[in-house]
């Protein structure tokens, strides 16, 4: 019995590893041929034709030189001007630094002669009051006009930016400003404390040393507080003469006061209040009438 021819064994060809950048294809054939094969023709024709490379000409090669030199010269000649123009740009900058603090020293001088103008017609002025009659009640209009020294008791009150000055939150006791509220003393804080001082029984105040009168003025110019244009730093002390424990009692007590004890909780202002036997308050600087007119001037103009 014959059976069926066997067949032999089939072998499997083992599979060839796959190569680890066979995804990589395009990136493969751009990092093998860098340079197209059109460029390359094209360099290899130019390089037989002799037109690639150095210049082969003697011209060639001179205007190459010439191009070479006169580029040279030129950086050179912009090195020495610059060398050249050094001293005399720093003579200049030293001769403006000259003029401008000759010019400070004339402001200096100028703003000490007005200073002495102001002294001379408030001085005036005081003597003025003193001659009109000398009783109780043109003292008294000298007193609440700021044209004379003042001094007896009365309250002192430092405020004081907070600690952290520029940090602060929303709302509080200032109300909606349309900017952040922060931890800075304002120029509407300082009007609330100086009506509330006002309204308390102060019969003269005075910030940094600043006179103020019923003209007087106290408004912001960036994060300075001005009192009548002069600028004043922080802490502002503010003098009150008057009825000292009473004023100070009265005016912790009042809205003013509250609101200024808010502005310590919510903003961190530090304020500090007590009560003083003798304050001495300057003159104010001058006084500006724009409406009174003397008696007699204005009796003369009734009879016309």
């Amino acid at each position: 019995m014959c059976g069926m021819p066997q067949q032999p064994p089939i072998r499997s060809t083992p599979a060839r590893p796959r190569r680890p950048d066979a995804s990589m294809s395009l990136l493969t054939n751009v990092m093998d041929h860098s340079l197209d094969d059109g460029y390359a023709e094209a360099a290899e024709r130019k390089k037989a034709a002799g037109d690639g490379g150095m210049p082969k000409t003697l011209r060639a090669k001179l205007g190459l030189a010439a191009g070479l030199v006169l580029a040279a010269l030129v950086v050179t000649v912009g090195a020495a001007q610059a060398r050249v123009a050094a001293p005399v740009v720093a003579k200049e900058r030293e001769e403006l630094v000259d003029r401008i603090d000759q010019e400070s020293d004339a402001a200096d001088e100028l703003e000490d002669s007005v200073d002495e103008l102001r002294e001379d017609v408030s001085a005036r002025q005081r003597e003025a009051l003193k001659h009109s009659g000398g009783s109780a009640a043109s003292e008294l209009v000298g007193i609440w006009s700021g044209s004379v020294p003042v001094h007896g008791p009365g309250v002192k009150l430092v405020v004081n930016d907070a600690k952290e000055a520029g940090t602060g939150g929303d709302g509080g006791p200032r109300g909606s400003s349309g900017f952040s509220d922060t931890g800075r003393v304002r120029d509407r804080d300082m009007q609330r404390v100086v009506n509330g001082l006002w309204e308390s029984g102060a019969e003269a105040i005075s910030i940094n040393g600043q006179r103020l009168t019923a003209l007087s003025a106290i408004r912001a110019a960036g994060d300075a507080i001005l009192v009548d244009n002069k600028p004043l730093v922080p802490p502002y002390t503010v003098l009150a003469v008057g009825d000292g424990q009473r004023l100070s009692t009265r005016f912790q007590n009042s809205a003013d006061g509250l609101y200024l004890d808010a502005l310590q909780e919510s903003y961190g202002i530090r304020t500090g209040i007590s009560v003083e036997d003798d304050l001495r308050l300057p003159a104010a600087p001058s006084l500006i009438v724009r409406t009174a007119l003397p008696s007699t001037e204005k009796s003369e103009k009734g009879t016309s």
